[in-house]
């Protein structure tokens, strides 16, 4: 038993570095892109506040929400326009760009703006998928399962690592416990650190209720800064979390996103907490 935080391969992301001896990173934005104006907004506010907290920040939206409970549900832009919206955030704002993919066709567009493919947790174990988007060259994000054990993410590891990436991530969101209910097992991130590339903990949806609505999920967005300190006091190498001005009118996972407003006070407990575990590390 080891009482330092293990080191992690780093990797970088545009000017934003990962892992090793690096500070915590943010993976940050609004479920899915509800317009353009919406999503430059929350992004130029986002950056203002993580430059003021001295975090690395990466964007995060949906272009495209292929697996929303509810066939009326509202998905996004879809893969062009959203795309388009993606690259005018890059070019203005010089910020990396994160967003998850759900087929292969898309992989070849989406690689040409964004600059971390996110594989989805309902499709980590989709081997085509994972191999095509190892092949572009790009960082790759992969979503534990909610229906998987950290130590079943090596056969997802060697099936990127054999298709030629060298920059992976492994992000914990949470694992079903019963019908419409995920809870969050803390050795996940610790587990996770073994395989050597960077661990991310998704807070918001860990505290999803899938489902939970009936035709949508539900959340325990109140929950999300008691599970953020946690996690970053056992030790992780970014943070994601989805964010908007006002939860309640988000156009999908409203329940399970954090408020604009409460971020820069929970930026500075991050901070603290990591420079914590890091230092006594």
């Amino acid at each position: 038993m080891s009482l330092k935080l293990k080191k992690t391969k780093p990797i970088q992301i545009g000017a934003v570095k990962i892992g090793g001896k690096h500070p915590i990173a943010l993976i940050a934005g609004p479920c899915v892109i509800e317009s353009e104006r919406s999503a430059m907004t929350i992004a130029e506010k986002l950056k203002r506040i993580t430059d003021d907290a001295g975090i690395p920040f990466i964007f995060k939206s949906s272009y495209d929400k292929a697996n929303r409970s509810s066939i009326d549900s509202f998905r996004g832009p879809g893969l062009n326009k959203g795309l388009a919206i993606m690259g005018k955030i890059k070019r203005e704002l010089n910020i990396p760009l994160l967003s998850d993919i759900h087929t292969e066709k898309e992989i070849a567009p989406a690689s040409e703006v964004l600059d971390v493919l996110q594989i989805p947790a309902l499709l980590c174990r989709q081997t085509d998928l994972l191999v095509k988007a190892a092949k572009t060259g790009r960082p790759v994000n992969v979503k534990k399962g909610q229906f998987m054990a950290p130590w079943d993410m090596k056969n997802v590891v060697d099936k990127l690592v054999k298709s030629g990436c060298k920059k992976i991530l492994l992000t914990e969101r949470g694992f079903m416990f019963g019908y419409n209910n995920l809870v969050v097992d803390m050795r996940s991130l610790v587990l996770m650190r073994n395989f050597g590339y960077p661990v991310v903990f998704d807070a918001t949806h860990s505290l999803q209720l899938p489902g939970g609505k009936g035709d949508r999920s539900d959340g325990q967005r109140e929950l999300i800064p008691d599970i953020v300190r946690g996690a970053v006091a056992v030790g992780c190498d970014t943070l994601f979390m989805e964010i908007h001005p006002n939860p309640d009118k988000a156009k999908s996972d409203g329940p399970n996103m954090l408020k604009l407003s409460q971020l820069p006070m929970l930026l500075k407990q991050v901070k603290a907490l990591d420079r914590a575990v890091r230092n006594a590390s």
